[in-house]
């Protein structure tokens, strides 16, 4: 396509490729033209079935650890809602352009018209319950197991007091390329996390993890829904969206009372609830 068009589409990058600013817009138009065929097929579907498709990107872990856990609950609420998932590998990123919502981690400053902003990015160290994190080295330092999904994560445990407070022998990590891996790694015993409450909220409900330390730590970002494409007035579409935001702010509510002491609900914005 570049060589036909005589033009850069794409930079290749260390992690893989990018568009250019002329693979953005020839991507944009792309898009519109499928997401015209396949709105047509949808409506030609929703005539014949009464089932109405609503198109969800979110990351590969949310969907995995928050979603599908009650996705039942889901289809008791809205049974004539055809809920597709368009899953990402990342934890955070744009909202995809051509699907109906999208749930990811912004900043204030990423300005959207239908954004509707659930909870500040709020972290957790989290473990399984049968994680044994007393193990102590020949020079009684304590031993942990710090699971990693980037080098930017590196040193993750120094943001809690609890954790910089006593002596950590900080060269046993285990380094895993996707999220979706670090928390499924940390449910299998295998280490201590940085959980984002956001993703591993029904986990600590369920008591499949617990908090490593009864601390807490909030960003500047804050867990946010967006309709990209400007359909939130659509009433099926809303419903859904309103939907997700009741349910993890429910989490919130339940979490703060099992854990007190991680002061969830005093968190910036939750205060407003």
């Amino acid at each position: 396509m570049e060589g036909h068009l005589g033009i850069k589409l794409f930079e290749r990058v260390r992690a893989g490729i990018e568009l250019t600013e002329e693979g953005k817009i020839l991507y944009r138009r792309i898009a519109d033209a499928f997401g015209g065929i396949e709105a047509g097929i949808d409506e030609i579907n929703t005539r014949a079935t009464g089932m109405v498709p609503v198109t969800l990107s979110a990351s590969t872990a949310f969907t995995m650890h928050w979603l599908l856990p009650r996705l039942h609950r889901f289809k008791e609420s809205y049974p004539k809602v055809d809920l597709r998932l368009h899953l990402n590998a990342g934890r955070v990123g744009e909202p995809a352009i051509d699907v109906d919502l999208c749930v990811g981690i912004l900043r204030d400053d990423e300005r959207f018209q239908d954004r509707v902003v659930i909870m500040p990015e709020t972290l957790i160290p989290v473990c399984s319950p049968r994680y044994e994190h007393s193990v102590r080295n020949a020079e009684d330092q304590i031993v942990e197991t710090l699971l990693l999904s980037n080098d930017s994560e590196y040193g993750w445990h120094d943001r809690f007091p609890s954790f910089s407070q006593r002596q950590h022998s900080r060269s046993t990590t285990l380094r895993l390329d996707d999220y979706s891996v670090v928390v499924e790694a940390a449910l299998q015993g295998q280490g201590i996390a940085l959980g984002w409450l956001n993703v591993i909220s029904q986990c600590l409900l369920n008591e499949t993890l617990k908090p490593a330390e009864q601390e807490s730590f909030v960003t500047s970002r804050h867990c946010s829904i967006v309709s990209p494409n400007g359909k939130a007035g659509d009433p099926v579409i809303r419903g859904v969206r309103d939907w997700i935001v009741r349910e993890m702010r429910s989490d919130i509510i339940e979490l703060d009372n099992k854990f007190p002491k991680l002061a969830l609900r005093e968190k910036k914005t939750m205060r407003q609830w």
